[in-house]
Order: C-alpha cells, then structure tokens, then sequence
C-alpha cells in the first residue's frame, strides 16, 4: 500500500483534514425519503458548510500521537463537529444571538425555518452520541462508554450549555476578568477540551499524557476566544461569515472590553506560548498541534 503523503504546512494539513471530515459527515448523515427529509436536509446544510474544522483536526492529530485507527478517529471527530455544528445552529436562533448569517451563508432559521433549526440541532446533538456508542468507533466498550461520557460532560448544563446560558445572562451582569474566563471555558473551551482528549481516550493514553493534552486544551481555548473577541472588535465581516461588533452593542464584557486590544492580543500570545509549552512532553508528532496554537490567535476568520 502506498503510504499517506505528509502534509508540509498546518494549511496543508487543515485541509486535508477538512476535507476527510467533510467526506465523513456526508456519509454519516443520511438523507431519508419521508416526510422528514426536510431535517435531514435541514442537518447537511448546516454540517456541510466547509469552516475551518478545528475541532476534529484537534481530535484526528491528538488519535495520531496514539496510532489509534483513521476510521475511529474521523467518527469521533465528526460526532464532535456535529456537536459544535448543533450548538451554532442554536446560537443563531433569535431567542440567542439572532444572527443571520453563518460562514457567508443564511442561517439555519433564515435558509429552513426557526422550528427546522432548533429540530436540526436536536438531531445533530443525539446522532454524534449515537455515532460515539457504535462499535464502528471502537472495539472496546469500555472507550464508547467513556468517549459518550466525557463528551455529555462537555457539551451539558456545567459545559458548553451552561456557558451560552451565562452569555445569555452577560447582558445584564457586570462580569470581570476572571467571570468572562470562566463563560468562555464553559462555551468554548470544554468541547475544544474534549477534542484535545478524545484521542487519548481512543488510545488508552496513560493519565500523564492525558493531562498534558487537557492543559494544552485549556490554554488553547483561551487563546481561542480572546482571538474571537479581536475578531468581532477588529475584523471585517466578509473574511469572518457573520455580523460583528454584537457583544459591543449589546454591553457584554468581552476580554478586548475589560484589557483593552492590545493587552489582550499580548494575553493571548502568553497562552498560545503555554499551549505549545505543555506538549513538550511528545515528540516531532504533535508539531501540527504546536502549531495550531499560534494559528488560532492569527486567523482572519
């Protein structure tokens, strides 16, 4: 068998990982021929909607450190991009954020309707817990169990649920420094977490490494989101896919409101740096993941 050819560049790598997940996504989401098509359809729209795909680039290059399977890893990476995908459809609803425009293209409410939407994200949110719980994704039990477990742990009411729900709240409340990290950590940084993890978990990682992968994790998502605040104070909404300026308008504390831009872009630098620091521990393997900690504070988009 012809060996895989090595990818020279993160961009390089992004997209190649983008596009297998792509390929993955479109067969685990089935189109039926009743009444309910619509949801289905409803479902690829909203998968299939190209993005950059961290998450599960996150989840194939943390399964490589492992040597765990490519079909194990590209399952759990797309049950973990459906998750994400669910939670932006919702996001978008107008009783969240009320956006209309998601990656250039209208919203799930605006292209189906509001009812389609919030079905489409139920159904995105169960079929990548039905996903992890196959033996397709792994052999062992004992990993599906874990895997369903860690990744409810993330996504519910003390993850990324409860985060959008103190978001919601932001409005209101007068947050500081250390509220806002722990919004974010929740919103953004737990399923980001999961990712990071969930090929140690594929692997049957020793705890060790498991725990360098999760700080990794946690100052990556920082970095993450403090880079999101630069983006909807200072970014151009045609290279972003969506409104911006919103939390501004709406008198949410962000990070960018609280340090100000430039302290905070130096903020996440410092975290980008950690994050990179914490895979010292792993070998020329985990460069790509090095790397993605400098991209995500970079990024236009």
């Amino acid at each position: 068998m012809k060996p895989r050819a090595v990818a020279t560049s993160l961009a390089d790598a992004m997209a190649e990982s983008a596009a297998a997940i792509e390929r993955e996504l479109d067969l685990l989401l089935d189109i039926g021929d009743g009444p309910e098509r619509r949801l289905h359809e409803a479902m690829r729209y909203a998968s299939l909607a190209g993005g950059k795909r961290l998450r599960p680039f996150l989840v194939l290059q943390s399964a490589a450190l492992f040597k765990v399977s490519r079909a194990s890893a590209l399952r759990t990476a797309s049950a973990v991009e459906m998750v994400h995908c669910y939670s932006l459809v919702h996001d978008d609803l107008p009783a969240m954020d009320d956006d209309d425009l998601r990656r250039g293209r209208p919203t799930v409410h605006k292209q189906f309707d509001e009812a389609t939407a919030i079905l489409t994200g139920d159904a995105l949110l169960t079929r990548a817990f039905e996903i992890l719980a196959e033996a397709a994704t792994h052999s062992d039990p004992q990993v599906r169990s874990e895997l369903v477990a860690e990744l409810a742990s993330a996504a519910g009411g003390f993850g990324m649920v409860g985060g959008q729900m103190l978001d919601l709240l932001a409005e209101s409340l007068a947050l500081d420094v250390a509220e806002v990290t722990r919004l974010q950590q929740m919103k953004t940084g737990r399923l980001i977490a999961f990712a990071c993890e969930a090929g140690a978990i594929l692997g049957k990682a020793p705890v060790q490494q498991r725990r360098a992968l999760r700080a990794y994790a946690h100052d990556l998502g920082l970095a993450f989101q403090i880079a999101d605040d630069l983006l909807d104070a200072e970014g151009d909404a045609a290279l972003v896919g969506k409104a911006l300026r919103k939390d501004a308008g709406a008198g949410k504390a962000t990070f960018v409101s609280l340090l100000g831009a430039e302290r905070a872009r130096s903020q996440a630098g410092i975290l980008a740096d950690q994050a990179a620091a914490h895979l010292d521990s792993f070998d020329a393997e985990a460069d790509a993941l090095r790397r993605v900690a400098r991209f995500v504070i970079e990024r236009k988009s």
